[in-house]
């Protein structure tokens, strides 16, 4: 069975079940399907009630321009958070290089939503129901995905999770709307990745016009719900002084998103850093930690900017850690490095603001940056970041 759901607009599964409204549409006698007075769709770009339209969408229409006395009288509320700190409504890019772990973040941060949980770990989350449009995924890998992530918990039936999604301008951002219409009071909605929902550029569209349009027809979507999207995409394979350079594409993914975030971890280690800025959010580092037997990122204990250190400089930093004050000789016969070896990188460490030098020749460890709360977080629940640069660079 193909063809659209009478109910709610959105494309039907082959089965005639319509993912956005979980509708079955009944056949009648004769193999069509039963008639069910259609709801209305909510899609990008429709007048809001108030202004004669015939959406039957009931909700006011926000109000868009003011007086400067008027706009610095008037109430806001707070940004709708789905993770407290790191994911707050609007768009937010979650960037990453390939096999970095992104589609694990993804997956656990819409788990966390749907049950209430702790995302990343740490941060307690507000319960409601979450949708993943994992389009890169089949219905079996997407099963031992989930099923290694919830463990002995029960399948949150507040979940949803889709493996296939037309384009946004092609109907993608009409599904995702209808089943947001269908869903109140959505927590987060998580699209991996955003290749599969582009769409094609136009013969006559730039790159970037192409990129900054795809990000804002979810945007689109994500403001008029007033629910936080997160959009899985790739990092270049070069680095960059600036992480949000490293965002692949043109600069229209990152400059039509709300926040930015760029997970990366060094090849074959568990730790990561998880990079954050936007417009509000507070910049900050994050160290996580992947613990592969539950398929979960955690925020760790580790200080952000020790993670993508390498193994001799990683060594330094812990005897430096435990030996205040040490000395290249020192450090060497405790961590069995060779002196040239330690005297040479210690003192690239002390230029790179990854240790202190007092200027006699000994060091220690960099201040560590105070620990603090999310929104609804006890003090004991603190967490760490940190604004260091993975590189000893301080960012502006």
């Amino acid at each position: 069975m193909t063809g659209t759901c009478l109910r709610c607009g959105a494309l039907l599964d082959p089965d005639g079940t319509c993912f956005a409204c979980s509708f079955a549409a009944p056949a009648s006698d004769n193999g069509d399907r039963g008639v069910t007075p259609p709801l209305a769709v909510v899609r990008p770009g429709q007048a809001r009630r108030g202004d004669n339209s015939d959406s039957g969408d009931t909700r006011p229409r926000p109000r868009t321009s003011w007086t400067a006395a008027e706009l610095m009288a008037a109430d806001f509320p707070e940004p709708r958070w789905a993770v407290p700190g790191i994911v707050a409504e609007g768009v937010t890019v979650l960037a990453g290089a390939p096999k970095v772990g992104k589609s694990w973040l993804g997956l656990g941060l819409v788990v966390a939503t749907s049950t209430g949980g702790k995302a990343l770990g740490s941060i307690d989350v507000a319960e409601g129901p979450s949708l993943y449009l994992a389009l890169e995924d089949t219905g079996r890998r997407l099963k031992d995905r989930l099923g290694k992530v919830l463990g002995p918990s029960p399948a949150p039936s507040s979940l949803t999770l889709v493996t296939e999604c037309p384009p946004l301008p092609a109907g993608g951002a009409e599904m995702i709307s209808a089943w947001l219409d269908h869903h109140h009071g959505a927590r987060l909605v998580v699209i991996d990745v955003l290749a599969r929902v582009r769409g094609p550029a136009g013969r006559d569209t730039t790159a970037y016009d192409a990129d900054y349009r795809a990000v804002t027809q979810a945007k689109a979507v994500a403001d008029y719900h007033g629910v936080p999207f997160v959009i899985v995409h790739h990092t270049r394979k070069a680095s960059a002084a600036d992480f949000l350079d490293e965002v692949s594409g043109t600069q229209g993914v990152a400059g039509a998103a709300d926040s930015v975030l760029v997970l990366k971890r060094m090849r074959g280690r568990a730790d990561a850093i998880l990079r954050v800025t936007g417009r509000d959010v507070e910049e900050a580092d994050y160290a996580l930690a992947f613990a592969a037997d539950i398929g979960a990122w955690q925020i760790s204990d580790m200080p952000a900017s020790e993670v993508m250190l390498g193994d001799t400089r990683a060594a330094i930093l812990a005897y430096v850690r435990d030996h205040e004050g040490a000395r290249p000789k020192e450090i060497a016969e405790g961590t069995g490095l060779e002196y040239a070896t330690v005297r040479q990188t210690a003192r690239r460490m002390a230029d790179a603001r990854q240790l202190d030098a007092d200027g006699h020749g000994r060091y220690l460890t960099v201040t560590a940056v105070t620990a603090v709360t999310f929104p609804g977080q006890d003090l004991d629940q603190a967490v760490t970041p940190t604004v260091t640069d993975v590189t000893g660079g301080k960012r502006p």
